[in-house]
């Protein structure tokens, strides 16, 4: 038996959060892939905390430490995007495998260095657009690649943007300010582009509006006010590079009405596409249902989607396509391929985000480079 990549993780907090509720329950549940071996954090004592609320062998006392170390293969890196360059940057010129949280940098310049450095050093760099890994959507990227629908005509997306609603978790204040680079539009836009281009084929123009209506939100565990300094509203017109249209909205905060809409308009049928979750409907970690809708018959089937064998729990929701990036990430590293989402596609995925910004300030539409 081989045996598993050890692995450090960067920015586990002994408190509740992202790596906490997606990465550990993923990384459990691939135990004969991945061994976790060891935690840093800004502070040892935070890397001892969070070493000790989850049973990680070892706290480092520095992220410079733990990416050194001769006993981490691999380091996965979940801090708060501000901080992705100088920690990524170390891991790679460290000579280490890295799975970075999406987004993978504060905005298009951040990220294309990252991409050069990661193929500078020829490390198997993994960026975590855990949508690509949804079996409904690679489900529905077959159906549409063969030709199950027909030509694709067009194609409407509306999501919910959750945490730039209303009230706000604590830990999200930072994302209330654009310059932090985990905004509405790069996290769960970046997100839900990354589904449709890889179901739809890339996005060639586009035509945008970032609006921001709210300009104070509260934390939920306290009420505290938060002023806010990002867009709580995207809204754009893309056209594919196969000609066919896009219309594309996100909207702040969890609406009472349609919380997540993908809908793909085909000669031959219709796909819709809705979220099971209420909570979190977001493409990148709810289940999806999906629908078919033949042409010359009224309504829609709900087809049965086939799920890969994982024991990660039900109630884990938002570990699930993270462990689908790991397990692809596994392979990469078993077998020297290259089917996880690197940092060539972030890059990609991040001109995109780029472009609708340009096209929301200088009211034009703009071309994807």
């Amino acid at each position: 038996m081989k045996k598993p990549f050890r692995l450090g993780i960067i920015g586990l907090s002994a408190e509740r959060g992202w790596a906490a509720i997606a990465h550990l329950p993923a990384l459990r549940a691939l135990g004969d892939v991945f061994e976790l071996v060891g935690v840093a954090n800004t502070t040892l004592d935070s890397a001892k905390g969070a070493a000790a609320a989850y049973g990680v062998p070892r706290a480092f006392e520095s992220v410079a430490a733990l990416v050194a170390s001769p006993d981490i293969d691999v380091v996965v890196v979940t801090v708060k995007v501000p901080y992705h360059r100088e920690v990524v940057t170390a891991a790679l010129q460290a000579g280490k495998s890295v799975y970075c949280e999406w987004p993978l940098g504060n905005g298009l310049e951040e990220t294309a260095a990252l991409a050069w450095l990661a193929n500078e050093e020829n490390a198997l760099a993994v960026v975590g657009t855990q949508a690509l890994a949804s079996p409904e959507v690679q489900f529905i990227r077959k159906l549409v690649a063969d030709g199950q629908i027909g030509d694709v005509l067009s194609s409407t997306y509306i999501s919910a943007g959750v945490s730039w609603g209303d009230e706000i978790l604590k830990g999200d204040t930072y994302a209330m300010d654009d310059r932090n680079g985990a905004t509405l539009l790069s996290v769960i836009g970046g997100h839900a582009l990354a589904a449709i281009q890889a179901v739809l084929g890339p996005v060639e123009r586009i035509d945008a509006v970032l609006s921001q209506r709210r300009q104070t939100v509260r934390t939920i565990e306290s009420g505290e006010p938060v002023q806010m300094k990002t867009p709580d509203h995207v809204m754009a017109n893309a056209v594919l590079q196969s000609g066919a249209p896009l219309s594309f909205e996100l909207r702040g905060g969890v609406p009472r009405g349609t919380k997540f809409l993908w809908e793909i308009y085909g000669t031959e049928a219709d796909l819709r596409v809705t979220a099971t979750n209420d909570f979190v409907p977001v493409v990148n970690i709810s289940p999806l249902r999906v629908e078919l809708g033949r042409k010359g018959q009224d309504g829609y089937e709900e087809l049965e989607i086939p799920m890969p064998a994982s024991s990660v729990s039900a109630e884990a929701v938002a570990a699930r396509n993270v462990a689908g990036i790991y397990r692809l990430m596994g392979d990469d590293l078993r077998n020297g391929t290259r089917s996880a989402p690197s940092f060539d596609h972030a890059r990609a995925l991040h001109e995109v985000l780029h472009a609708i910004g340009r096209s929301s300030e200088t009211g034009q539409r703009v071309r994807v480079r």
